[in-house]
């Protein structure tokens, strides 16, 4: 069983449909609406969960009604909650999300809780770290977060999975010690300067990150798949899949985590990032961030009727 720690946020989804999204000054009708689990550490640690993973969340919610639901949803995932913590006076994050008719997303993300997490916060898990096989982080708590976390996977040698979303501007410093990376399109432009329209774009992009110290890119790339790059072997393409799309919130999560899962596992990273995708794939055509995340035995299913069709 693959065992992970995952450094990251947990926010509440406040989710409406709409027709389209609203221009400056415009109020548009929509519905319906629904309140749920998400943030993109929670997310990513459902998505290993679901697969099967151990993980340990090291997060930071408000002492408040939705810190509560937090609590009960990690233990409903069977995600260890020991170092969630309960924040005095900040309330829990929230993401207020809008879909639109072709089921793309637009975010607003208020971390509260925890976006204040401080190295010390990192460090009550220190002893976990020597355990897992894999450390998985994200951009959505504080930077001291990150770094504190680089920092304890660094100390006891253990693989850490940047996903750098929400973009914040990341050090080379840090980079340099990052093992997998997982920006999708916007994020590796942010993070190089190289816009991604095709494979030659996504090459150039995941090169820059491998020669500031990253030991292997994972650009997604929506329903193309993900380009994967490292030094040994070059830059391929990983095959996605077509399919109709209900809701792509959370798709890079569903991704993130389940790479992670697979190759803690000892899952070849091909292989493991094709798997990843169909993750991903399985999550769009459902409604919903957390609740979208795929068990094991669904994604079998999922993986036989494509392979039929």
């Amino acid at each position: 069983m693959a065992k992970i720690i995952d450094v990251g946020s947990y926010v509440v989804d406040l989710t409406s449909r709409t027709p389209h999204f609203p221009k400056p000054g415009e109020t548009v009708f929509a519905g319906p609406f629904s309140m749920g689990h998400g943030g993109k550490g929670s997310n990513q640690a459902v998505a290993a969960a679901r697969l099967g993973a151990s993980v340990t969340m090291v997060t930071k919610v408000g002492k408040d009604l939705f810190g509560d639901h937090a609590l009960e949803h990690f233990r409903k995932e069977n995600i260890r909650d020991d170092y969630v913590l309960r924040d005095e006076h900040e309330s829990t994050g929230a993401a207020l999300i809008g879909i639109d008719d072709t089921g793309e997303n637009m975010i607003i993300v208020a971390p509260g809780a925890c976006g204040t997490m401080t190295e010390e916060d990192v460090y009550r898990a220190e002893r976990e770290f020597q355990k897992v096989d894999m450390v998985l982080t994200q951009l959505e708590t504080s930077m001291e977060a990150v770094e504190a976390t680089v920092e304890l996977a660094r100390t006891f040698a253990k693989p850490i999975v940047l996903n750098p979303a929400p973009f914040q501007p990341v050090s080379d410093r840090l980079l340099k010690h990052i093992t997998y990376i997982t920006p999708n399109e916007t994020e590796a432009e942010q993070l190089t300067g190289v816009q991604v329209v095709d494979e030659e774009s996504a090459r150039m992009a995941a090169r820059i990150l491998v020669e500031k110290g990253v030991t292997t890119v994972i650009i997604t790339l929506g329903k193309r798949g993900c380009y994967v790059y490292d030094s040994e072997k070059g830059g391929r393409l990983i095959q996605g899949c077509s399919i109709n799309v209900c809701d792509t919130t959370g798709a890079g999560d569903a991704f993130t985590g389940a790479f992670t899962t697979y190759v803690a596992d000892g899952l070849a990273i091909d292989e493991a990032a094709y798997r990843a995708n169909m993750v991903a794939a399985l999550s769009v055509t459902r409604q919903g961030t957390a609740k979208s995340m795929p068990t094991t035995a669904e994604l079998e299913a999922f993986m036989a009727k494509m392979s039929q069709e």
